[in-house]
């Protein structure tokens, strides 16, 4: 069985100063049927226009993740954290028990296209944490051939950055015809499509699934899963708990 959620079906909003795609229910966006996979609870594909952003506002027991895609992020919170974060970069922050914190686009010209991703930690407070760090040469297609690469874990092995939840995130780069695979034995996966199309072949599918910028398909326990770009591809692969 599979979860999929095409990008032409997300929720969206237009501020004018912020154009936002969710893959699952969100602020003014409702709909019992996109609740989340797992633990994973919410990603927004946001792009912000220059010089504007999200003003001061709250969180708690949350595990907050910035991916980057194009531009930049200048993130400023209650901790005394303030930091811009660049296109490559990843950024963590475990809400813990309260955290007040802002998000603006530095620039003046150049709009950021950020996913914001929330995952529900394990355990409820303590204090908030904040990390980041610069992954690979680029979130850009086609410049690490064939790449696997560790963002975001647990136990932060492979210089990942850490959550308070069994569960991490994955960076997927595939050239033309190149493929890679993934097995969810006992787990639970979901595959979040950044740039270019692919194709999605599972043990339990007679077909393949296409998936394109924006798509997610959600995999369920028991399968192996085999991603063959179809151009330069990107996309992030979920490893979530049952």
């Amino acid at each position: 069985m599979v979860y999929l959620r095409q990008a032409n079906s997300r929720g969206a909003v237009d501020f004018g100063w912020l154009r936002s795609k969710h893959s699952f229910s969100f602020g003014h966006y409702y709909d019992p049927k996109h609740m989340g996979f797992s633990v994973l609870r919410v990603i927004n594909d946001d792009i912000v226009a220059p010089g504007r952003g999200f003003e001061t506002h709250g969180h708690r027991d949350m595990e907050i993740i910035s991916y980057v895609v194009s531009g930049a992020l200048k993130h400023k919170d209650s901790t005394g954290n303030e930091y811009i974060v660049p296109a490559g970069d990843i950024q963590v922050m475990s809400a813990g028990k309260g955290i007040m914190h802002s998000e603006f686009n530095p620039s003046k010209d150049e709009a950021v296209n950020f996913l914001q991703i929330w995952i529900v930690p394990s355990e409820k407070g303590g204090e908030p944490q904040y990390s980041q760090r610069a992954f690979g040469n680029s979130t850009q297609t086609g410049e690490a051939s064939g790449a696997k690469e560790l963002l975001v874990s647990q136990d932060g092995s492979n210089e990942s950055l850490t959550i308070k939840q069994d569960a991490s995130i994955t960076r997927i780069q595939l050239n033309k015809d190149e493929h890679i695979e993934q097995v969810t034995e006992g787990r639970k996966g979901y595959l979040h499509v950044v740039s270019g199309t692919a194709s999605v072949m599972l043990t339990s599918e007679i077909e393949a699934i296409s998936v394109n910028p924006g798509d997610g398909v959600g995999i369920y326990e028991h399968e192996t899963v085999k991603v063959v770009g179809n151009e330069p591809f990107v996309a992030l692969w979920f490893d979530l708990p049952s």
